[in-house]
């Protein structure tokens, strides 16, 4: 089994941490919507992908803009329809990639809109992996390009199911209509890309400059831990600065001040996090507020800003313990 993120299991009297490789909660989707999140049971064979038919986009129609789509005419295929309306230029997007979009879902028969993320000014960060996602999207998104909007027709077998989503008003016969733009993808060996900053303080821990994708190094000197906050750029990147408002999809590492030994890694699990930066512990919300997008930041936490004296049982930290994390950020959502 697959483990979580410590910082998703922040204990009792700590903010917990809303993970987009969760399906449950990602930070993109409201809660009383139905995000292409995953139903319980998804083992359809792959589909047949065909071209349509497609109900029309009549108002909205340039990427990043809500669209509004018109009521599906006739019935709609028992094929997933799959068609690219813009085609982007970037990235091509590989399943179990994690993808940064805003959508807008509605109901065949109806036009019935269910979800859109473009209300909430969020984007949605999932993982096009099985279990995480519908896999109508998982097959229709896989081989597109960043910057691409897909419109899609998911009838129920890659959808939700012969159960529906009762909490969204979609059926069990209930063919549904996406429209996404996808801004960007990551995987597990997506890093930081900026401009390295010199790191002269001896009594801080030094962090690894390596963009390949694998975990850098941190060495934590034989010195006392700060007491304070520290939040410093390992590398710059160039992108929006990150509001306290804001969520971010981060590859991160973990480790003790004492020993310096690793505690959480999303190199180690292979997956990326994302999360609110109002969800999660005091250090983290403070040592990411304000950096760039792209970027590597050293954030050491000192006791009272993490764990505290309730540290996640089973973790391996004490407590009162200081906490030393790289943190590359990937997007703001």
């Amino acid at each position: 089994m697959r483990r979580r993120s410590l910082l998703i299991a922040v204990p009792a009297g700590l903010a917990t941490l809303a993970a987009c490789g969760d399906d449950k909660s990602d930070s993109g989707k409201a809660s009383d919507s139905a995000s292409p999140s995953a139903p319980q049971t998804s083992a359809a064979p792959p589909p047949k992908i065909v071209d349509g038919p497609l109900p029309a986009i009549t108002a909205g129609t340039e990427f990043g803009e809500k669209p509004t789509v018109a009521k599906g005419s006739g019935d709609p295929s028992k094929d997933l329809a799959v068609k690219t309306v813009i085609a982007g230029g970037g990235r091509t997007i590989a399943e179990n990639d994690f993808i940064v979009a805003h959508y807008l879902g509605q109901v065949w028969s109806t036009a019935k809109v269910f979800d859109n993320s473009y209300d909430r000014k969020s984007p949605l960060a999932i993982q096009l992996a099985q279990g995480s996602i519908i896999d109508g999207w998982r097959y229709a998104l896989t081989g597109k390009k960043t910057g691409s909007r897909v419109q899609m027709a998911v009838p129920p077998t890659w959808g939700y199911g012969e159960q529906g989503n009762a909490q969204a008003g979609i059926k069990g016969t209930d063919t549904l209509v996406f429209v996404v733009d996808v801004q960007d993808t990551f995987n597990a060996k997506s890093s930081a890309k900026g401009t390295e900053v010199a790191q002269d303080d001896k009594d801080l821990p030094e962090v690894g400059t390596n963009t390949d994708g694998k975990a850098p190094a941190i060495e934590v000197p034989d010195a006392d831990a700060p007491k304070k906050l520290v939040s410093s750029y390992v590398i710059e990147g160039d992108g929006e600065e990150v509001g306290a408002e804001n969520s971010v999809l981060v590859q991160y590492k973990g480790v003790l001040w004492d020993g310096g030994k690793e505690f959480d890694s999303t190199y180690g699990r292979g997956q990326l996090t994302s999360f609110s930066l109002q969800q999660v512990v005091k250090g983290w919300a403070q040592g990411l507020t304000g950096k760039k997008v792209g970027s590597r930041v050293l954030v050491v936490i000192p006791p009272e800003l993490g764990y505290g004296d309730n540290p996640p049982e089973g973790s391996g930290i004490k407590k009162d313990s200081t906490l030393v994390f790289s943190v590359d950020i990937l997007a703001k959502l």
